[in-house]
């Protein structure tokens, strides 16, 4: 049997921002401040909201407080979301992936596969039904399944670290007024709150899928050069060989000349070994 201290994986989990550690706006770095202050985890709030469920709307019972476990993760979650949060769309810029993977949360299996289950239940069973986020999956017409799921932050989520909605007002106002600010100085015209939450949405939504697709790309390359990799090395520059006869016109190849097409098959061959072991550059 596994005991409750064995069955974690990581009991001290903590943010730690990407390495392209960006600038962020004042508000974003009061309410990480705030919220590094106060144990989110214990808030009051935690205690006297109702749990709903997110289909139909019903309350569900709670029959224990927040384990400590989920606790420490929520204290890492809170200042991930806040560090990712766009203040135009009240949107979390940043997948659930991404944000276990810099809370510590992702576990790997001796096989070599992620999990992000910790974070992912942390989201879907607490903070979602809590009403701190809400969280929306769009379906992908192209790759045939879900998109990340996109999250956003309500007032609520603020309430937990003492930033109420009027902060959270005015630092959407002050955003604003910097958006138009460079939009005017190109000769355009400004833009309404409602605008700009739709222009940040429709951004990060274009974003996600210009991602999804590239990346499908990659292992679909990568899959194809492992499986040619895998053959006997003479084979597989075979192969090559014959790909590249059939990409090259005549007058192409008698300038290439047997040398040329010599280097070019080597060229391939490496550059396919390499693609065959390579993972997709997320950062």
């Amino acid at each position: 049997m596994i005991s409750r201290k064995c069955y974690i994986h990581n009991r001290n989990p903590f943010f730690t921002p990407p390495k392209n550690n960006k600038r962020r706006p004042s508000f974003i770095c009061y309410a990480m401040q705030r919220a590094s202050e106060i144990d989110v985890a214990r808030c009051e709030l935690n205690y006297i909201l109702q749990v709903k469920n997110i289909r139909i709307g019903f309350p569900i019972k709670r029959y224990r407080r927040l384990n400590e476990h989920r606790a420490c993760a929520m204290r890492a979650m809170v200042l991930a979301m806040l560090y990712h949060f766009n203040i135009s769309s009240d949107l979390v810029q940043a997948s659930v992936e991404q944000l276990s993977d810099e809370c510590g949360l992702s576990t790997l299996s001796k096989a070599g596969n992620k999990s992000i289950t910790r974070a992912s239940r942390l989201i879907t069973n607490f903070m979602e039904p809590m009403g701190f986020v809400t969280c929306k999956k769009t379906w992908d017409k192209i790759l045939g399944n879900y998109m990340p799921k996109v999250i956003t932050l309500t007032p609520l989520f603020f309430t937990l670290f003492g930033v109420s909605e009027k902060k959270l007002m005015n630092a959407k106002k002050q955003q604003l007024g910097w958006i138009n600010k460079n939009l005017i100085s190109k000769g355009l015209k400004p833009i309404t709150m409602t605008d700009a939450k739709r222009r940040s949405k429709d951004a990060q939504i274009k974003n996600i899928f210009k991602y999804r697709v590239s990346k499908h790309a990659f292992y679909k390359k990568k899959k194809n050069a492992q499986r040619l990799i895998s053959l006997d090395e003479k084979e597989a520059r075979q192969t090559i060989l014959r790909a590249l006869v059939a990409k090259y016109s005549i007058s192409e190849l008698t300038k290439l000349g047997p040398n040329g097409l010599k280097k070019q098959v080597n060229i391939s061959y490496y550059y396919l070994r390499k693609i065959a072991t390579n993972t997709y550059p997320d950062n």
